[in-house]
């Protein structure tokens, strides 16, 4: 009936109708008990009226005058740090944030969401998609499928988190500065599939879905790339990584490393600006920061961009169960599909786990959406292609 039971949207959707930024200095005051916007008048009447409550952007504040264009400045950018594992990405796209006065999104990894939504939790591994990174580097060919179910959840957290900072910056006027984005998620694939990970129809499924999701979105403006080579980032991670990253295999890396430099990166050129730094260079953030100063960023779709295409792009992005719609295809993948039984007990034992009921799932089937799969003969089938360890 489904594949990874998601609840990337739903839960998503909540956090942005409750987070969402101002209409319009009319429009957008938030709604308190006992004040009126006619001024001091009725600020004595003592009128019953609803809980303070935040108001969602829409057609009515773009109507009274809302405009993205208004709030951005010459940082008013999405910049992106790319960069094979331990390469230093991180610290490089926190410092650039400081200086320029963007917001930094930490890497969106399996709990993404759980992180922004409710109280924080991080949720049992059955209500994020049955994948972890420990099982990835310790059986990375398991039979179950499961390297392909982890990418797939991750590239789902991918375009939600750049969702997340599209909306920011379309709000606020903020910059935004990630590490990594929905369009370098590939580069893991492409490596899983070199080194016998995933199957090819793996890479067919995921391509369909990434052309699907990115489509409706806006590249980055900057891409960094810090070059670290294969050897030094295995003696990182040797030295700090976690004791289930210390199993990576080389070729692996190494695999990561030529999709960036093969494919990754002569095609984000054609669309973005590029800047490539050595792992010596990359600790020299004033040096960088003067390099992104001189950029003219005079390419892209976003010099093609306008006040009504904002408009637009930010009603979509605010809206999370849309963004997540994009990454469900209608075909059948085994190693991410699951029966509507499972599918069924996953979700009610959810509802039931004293979750807060405004943050429940979506639900969002990453791969196939068979309404009525897992009843009947298919049960059966499904059962003798997959084997989930729940």
């Amino acid at each position: 009936m489904s594949l990874l039971v998601s609840r990337l949207g739903r839960a998503a959707a909540a956090r942005g109708w409750a987070r969402s930024s101002g209409l319009g200095s009319a429009a957008l005051s938030s709604v308190r008990p006992g004040v009126s916007a006619l001024g001091s008048v009725l600020l004595g009447a003592r009128i019953h009226t609803s809980p303070e409550q935040s108001l969602q952007y829409g057609w009515l504040a773009y109507m009274l005058g809302e405009r993205a264009s208004k709030k951005f400045t010459e940082h008013s950018k999405v910049f992106t740090v790319e960069g094979n594992l331990s390469s230093g990405k991180g610290k490089l796209a926190q410092q650039i944030a400081e200086k320029l006065g963007m917001k930094h999104f930490p890497e969106a990894d399996i709990h993404y969401q759980d992180r922004i939504s409710g109280d924080g939790q991080l949720l049992p591994e059955k209500f994020n998609g049955f994948c972890n990174l420990e099982k990835f580097y310790t059986d990375p060919r398991s039979p179950d499928g499961h390297s392909y179910r982890l990418q797939s959840w991750i590239f789902g957290s991918r375009v939600l988190q750049y969702a997340d900072a599209l909306e920011h910056l379309l709000s606020t006027g903020q910059g935004v500065v990630l590490e990594r984005s929905p369009y370098s998620d590939f580069v893991f694939l492409d490596a899983m599939l070199k080194q016998g990970y995933v199957h090819r129809r793996c890479l067919d499924h995921y391509k369909e879905i990434k052309e699907i999701s990115i489509s409706e979105l806006l590249p980055p403006h900057l891409v960094i790339y810090v070059d670290v080579p294969v050897p030094e980032v295995q003696k990182r991670i040797q030295e700090k990584g976690k004791p289930y990253e210390k199993k990576v295999s080389p070729s692996y890396l190494q695999s990561i490393e030529d999709a960036y430099k093969r494919t990754f990166l002569p095609e984000i050129s054609e669309s973005s600006e590029v800047l490539q730094y050595s792992a010596t260079a990359a600790e020299d953030v004033e040096k960088v920061i003067e390099d992104i100063e001189y950029l003219k960023f005079d390419k892209g779709p976003w010099v093609e961009q306008d006040d009504v295409s904002f408009h637009h792009l930010r009603l979509y992005v605010q809206d999370k169960s849309a963004v997540l719609d994009s990454v469900s295809v209608p075909s059948f993948v085994p190693e991410i599909t699951i029966g509507g039984s499972q599918y069924d007990k996953i979700y009610y034992e959810y509802r039931a786990d004293s979750h807060p009921c405004w943050i429940l799932p979506l639900l969002l089937c990453v791969g196939s959406m068979c309404k009525g799969l897992g009843r009947g003969g298919h049960q059966a089938e499904i059962s003798k292609k997959i084997k989930w360890k729940t």
